[in-house]
């Protein structure tokens, strides 16, 4: 027994050797191609161009708020003149702690590169601790420029933090599905913030005509949405510089009427800013100034906007704007208001447009804020479905809590992993935050059957959709992983892989960034013939915002040269648009690039067992040459077919780069085509109805719809070949 456990091993650590040698990591081939990039600081003139054009994109949602914070927070009118400097304290430091001190201050901070959101949080995390679902990971993609890590200590309280989570699958997928869900929220919340606030602006014209029909009012809303929604492709640049203008005037004007209110009708509002009066308020109103907080929260909603729309601008221009515009303008329109409340109670319901003076009404009336990110049909059709502030408010600020509650959550693990605070530190963040939110959420949680409910039931949807396609991928995944082809196989075929080679290039589409996928053994053995040159190519999706072009593709050849099997990995980060109509010519050159390369480093070593990832680039002597002929390599003409123009250089190193060169020539030139898996993914017979349900419909439907490789890389119709087989996971 213990014999042929000691053979078995024996055998096993010869395929690992096999493996390792024939088909070895792309560790130096990830060094060679990383680069440094520095960010440039930006000019003072630059960033406050910068942080004047971010009005008009970033705080469109924030400046609305005025517009119907008071009416969702006295639905039932004021009794008590009091309850208004306590509902003014209320957005006072809502507005301080929440937009100004967390996000602005700290939460935006945590950027990926420069870029926010629900992802962004969850990509850092991932690149800190082993916590992705789909175990894709390899340490060459840490040699990414855009790859920023930063090692915890061995046994400090972070350390420990990331062990636990890494420890146990049922954490990981917690965690995911709480991202899936903020994500799902952030589309609620993109769908309510248009409505809203459109709706509210439009409800102005009520206030000069009383007697006009509200299904009118609805009916303008819509189509003041729709030719929104036309600017949307002009793109946030443009669309920044449009409404900036209007958003800063917009503030300055609200800031300004503030001011006249508060000299106008009552001072004694400024009082608001103890707060002794929030515990006075909740004591006078009770289980009423409880529930009355689903209408206070609308006051910082747009706060993750704020953090989401980060990518556009520098977090130094958004503070800038935020601190000396937005911040005060908000405080003044809202002490304003309450000041002229405390005169007219009874006009709460339309309290902005009341309090504004008659000379200005219409000028601020035609102000509609800039909403860039919205999905029209949906958002029609709440403000057509609902046709009321009060009920859109309570949707909206239940999908904006669980957003900011997501985030609270996911600011802990940042806090801990990536910035290493100090564990008290997290714990005040944490608790203040949560005070805050938590108070928030259980407001609005008893107003689930007066539109609360809208939010959660989108969010459903996207949530099934996207888990859904993520469990359908994994257990893909897993499958390949798991019956993926030895080397010891590929060898034993010989050169020709047991059939005819014809001269062309295949590129055969996998999964896999490392091994022989098995859809290769189901095509040669159902054909008869198969390419001079075969080419497995992956492509990846990174937990990084996007990858450099010159470090898109990574490339290693697999067995010994006279197979002229290749691999190519094509790296993408979340913000990269993987359509590219030149993506074969980019795959080829990188081929290409990686042979030339090979040949010049082969023919600097003595030994035959010479190979270009287990020589340390960083080792050679003459740093400044290895970097000379890199630039002559890339300098080479585009069209990699003119051999002609081959330096002196390199053929001192060698003849045989060059007569592989020449052969890739003559196969590139003889046609490429694309081997795509047409898969069938299935559940076994014994699967439990869940699963069958969500592989055999669910997720064979969303395959359907899906686009294929293909289509993103624009490949023909003629250099197509689908080859199908049936997965049984």
């Amino acid at each position: 027994m213990e014999k042929s456990m000691n053979e078995e091993s024996e055998v096993k650590g010869g395929m690992w050797a096999l493996q390792q040698k024939f088909d070895p990591p792309m560790d130096e081939e990830a060094s060679r191609l990383k680069h440094m990039n520095t960010e440039s600081k930006c000019s003072t003139l630059l960033l406050v161009r910068l942080a004047f054009q971010s009005l008009g994109v970033v705080y469109g949602d924030l400046g609305t708020s005025p517009l119907y914070v008071f009416y969702n927070t006295f639905p039932k009118g004021i009794n008590d003149t009091e309850d208004v400097v306590g509902a003014l304290s209320l957005i006072i430091y809502s507005l301080t702690l929440v937009p100004l001190i967390k996000y602005v201050f700290i939460v935006c901070r945590a950027s990926d590169n420069g870029q926010g959101g629900t992802f962004a949080l969850y990509s850092l995390l991932c690149r800190h601790a082993k916590i992705s679902t789909i175990p894709n990971q390899h340490r060459t993609d840490e040699k990414l420029t855009t790859y920023i890590y930063t090692p915890t200590h061995e046994n400090s309280f972070p350390e420990k933090t990331k062990k636990c989570l890494e420890a146990h699958a049922l954490k990981k997928n917690a965690l995911l599905v709480l991202v899936l869900v903020g994500t799902c929220m952030v589309i609620g919340d993109g769908i309510l913030t248009p409505a809203i606030s459109v709706l509210s602006a439009s409800s102005g014209i009520k206030v000069t005509h009383p007697g006009m029909d509200n299904d009118f009012i609805v009916v303008v809303a819509v189509f003041i949405l729709i030719g929104l929604f036309c600017l949307q492709h002009h793109g946030p640049d443009k669309v920044g510089w449009l409404f900036a203008p209007i958003v800063l005037l917009w503030f300055i004007l609200i800031g300004g009427i503030g001011i006249y209110n508060i000299l106008k009708h009552d001072k004694t509002v400024l009082r608001a800013f103890s707060p002794l009066h929030i515990y006075w308020y909740f004591k006078r109103r009770g289980k009423d100034g409880w529930t009355s907080l689903g209408g206070i929260m609308l006051s910082i909603t747009g706060t993750e906007a704020l953090f989401a729309d980060l990518a556009h601008y520098p977090l130094s221009a958004i503070q800038i704007a935020f601190t000396t515009v937005v911040f005060p303008c908000l405080l003044l329109a809202y002490c304003g208001q309450a000041a002229y409340l405390m005169k007219n109670k009874e006009q709460v319901f339309d309290a902005f447009y009341h309090s504004i003076p008659e000379a200005i009404y219409w000028p601020m009336f035609i102000y509609i804020p800039d909403i860039n990110w919205a999905l029209m049909i949906l958002c029609i059709l709440v403000t057509t479905g609902f046709k009321n502030q009060t009920q859109i408010g309570n949707a909206y600020g239940t999908a904006v809590v669980i957003v900011m509650l997501v985030t609270t959550f996911l600011m802990i693990l940042i806090m801990l992993l990536v910035w290493h605070c100090n564990w008290f530190l997290v714990f005040i963040m944490t608790f203040l935050s949560l005070i805050v939110e938590c108070t928030y959420f259980s407001a609005v949680l008893i107003k689930i059957d007066q539109g609360a409910w809208v939010p959660l039931a989108i969010a459903a949807v996207f949530l099934l959709i996207m888990y859904v396609w993520h469990y359908g991928t994994v257990k893909r995944y897993e499958f390949e992983m798991q019956n993926k082809i030895s080397m010891g196989w590929i060898l034993n075929l010989g050169p020709s892989l047991g059939l005819v080679r014809v001269p062309g290039i295949g590129l055969v589409y996998t999964e896999l960034a490392s091994g022989v996928p098995r859809i290769f053994s189901h095509f040669i053995t159902n054909l008869p013939a198969i390419h001079t040159v075969v080419v497995f190519v992956c492509v990846k999706s990174l937990p990084v915002y996007s990858v450099p072009e010159d470090e898109r593709f990574l490339v290693k050849r697999i067995g010994p040269k006279n197979y002229h099997i290749f691999r190519c990995v094509a790296r993408y980060g979340y913000k990269d648009q993987k359509k590219d109509d030149e993506f074969e010519k980019k795959l080829l050159d990188s081929i290409f690039l990686f042979v030339k390369l090979e040949s010049l480093m082969d023919g600097s070593s003595d030994s035959d067992e010479y190979s270009l990832y287990e020589q340390d680039v960083s080792g050679l002597s003459d740093k400044n040459t290895f970097s000379s002929v890199v630039d002559i390599l890339i300098s080479d003409d585009d069209t990699v077919s003119e051999t002609g123009t081959e330096t002196e250089t390199a053929s001192s190193h060698g003849g045989g780069g060059r007569e592989e060169i020449e052969f890739l020539t003559r196969c590139r030139d003889a046609g490429v085509v694309h081997i795509l898996g047409n898969t069938v993914v299935k559940a076994r017979r014994d699967s439990g109805c869940y699963k069958k349900i969500c592989i055999d419909y669910l997720y064979a439907f969303l395959r359907k719809i899906c686009r294929e490789n293909s289509v993103i890389f624009n490949v023909p119709h003629e250099s197509l070949l689908n080859v199908g087989q049936v997965f049984f996971v």
